[in-house]
């Protein structure tokens, strides 16, 4: 398996953790009585997880879990799809 390959699994697979991140904090949004529309999560899901990190920190003084993975995985993403497009044109 050659460097791009690789590097675009692994983006891959970053973006199904950002995918399935976002829609954990969709949940537990709506468990909060938050009003989200799903059908606007594309565009919203910035909004819903800073509303997510909002509500956490003040329920426990800590920011919630979800919201560190739906970061890490959106920018491990941004990185390994760079990595292969680079690895790729070098």
């Amino acid at each position: 398996m050659n460097k791009t390959i690789f590097f675009a699994v692994i983006a891959g697979i970053a973006i199904i953790w950002y995918l399935v991140s976002s829609i954990m904090i969709y949940n537990e949004l709506k468990k909060r009585n938050v009003r989200v529309n799903f059908i606007l999560i594309r565009f919203m899901i910035i909004s819903y997880a800073n509303q997510y990190k909002e509500i956490t920190k003040k329920e426990t003084g800590k920011v919630g879990a979800l919201f560190y993975h739906w970061i890490i995985a959106i920018n491990m993403a941004l990185v390994f799809a760079v990595a292969a497009i680079i690895s790729k044109v070098v």
